[in-house]
């Protein structure tokens, strides 16, 4: 960790405060072009003839008769830092693929092959069945509505089981899991502005939040977040899991 960032990374203990010295895990494993790019600054890449590609770059525009200017200052940007992009681009469309989702003009959907792929699943008759299914599952979560209190039997198959055993409460969970995909919310972007309502919902070993908009009288989900319960975590009051799940991890 760069000293100056370290009091940046600091958190509460039950003693005292901490600090990071080395990167945590899980910044670890940012992308490596990303990382190359906080390791030299684009003024010394450009110096030295660097080539710097970018990947996973949508110009989204709120009007068609906007679209072409957004797209001059965007081909501008590029040109100014000597960035390229990958031959694989596509201009003018209405749908498209983004980050493993659909991004349309009513928002945010589930990307439909992922939910083809639980469709045609058939009950898990093994671990390695089960690890698939939760694998898809935690790529549709923000869809998904109290996906880690639907989850829970899925994952106690996986826990301290020498013999694999799928049962009547995991079936019931993997059905209904089904019936709401059939139908799933379409997500929308949050707009400057407008108040953002969160809702926790606490059960004895997951929790759940949404962050909503409200437009036109209708309240629209912007993100679900879900998990389950550790063990520690299980033993807590009501009062302290709601105010654990108001971190929105």
């Amino acid at each position: 960790m760069h000293p100056s960032d370290v009091g940046k990374m600091a958190f509460k203990g039950s003693i005292s405060n901490f600090c990071y010295t080395v990167m945590p895990f899980i910044l670890k494993n940012t992308g490596a072009t990303y990382q190359r790019m906080m390791d030299r600054t684009l003024g010394d890449m450009i110096g030295r003839n660097v080539e710097a590609y970018v990947d996973d770059m949508v110009v989204k525009s709120v009007r068609v008769s906007s679209h072409v200017q957004n797209l001059r200052e965007f081909f501008q940007t590029l040109d100014k830092y000597k960035l390229k992009l990958p031959e694989k681009c596509v201009f003018g469309v209405r749908v498209g693929k983004f980050l493993g989702f659909m991004l349309t003009q009513r928002g945010i959907e589930m990307n439909p092959e992922k939910c083809a792929e639980i469709f045609s699943m058939r009950s898990p008759v093994s671990f390695k069945e089960v690890q698939q299914l939760a694998g898809t599952m935690t790529s549709l979560s923000r869809f998904i509505l109290k996906v880690g209190e639907r989850s829970v039997s899925f994952f106690q198959c996986l826990k301290g089981n020498d013999r694999f055993m799928w049962t009547n409460e995991c079936e019931e969970a993997f059905q209904k899991l089904k019936n709401i995909l059939a139908s799933p919310p379409i997500l929308i972007k949050p707009v400057t502005g407008l108040p953002v309502y969160l809702y926790l919902c606490v059960t004895e070993k997951a929790l759940s939040t949404v962050i909503t908009h409200e437009k036109e009288n209708e309240q629209r989900p912007i993100y679900f977040v879900s998990w389950i319960l550790q063990v520690v975590e299980v033993r807590y009051q009501k009062i302290e899991k709601a105010a654990h799940g108001k971190k929105v991890k």
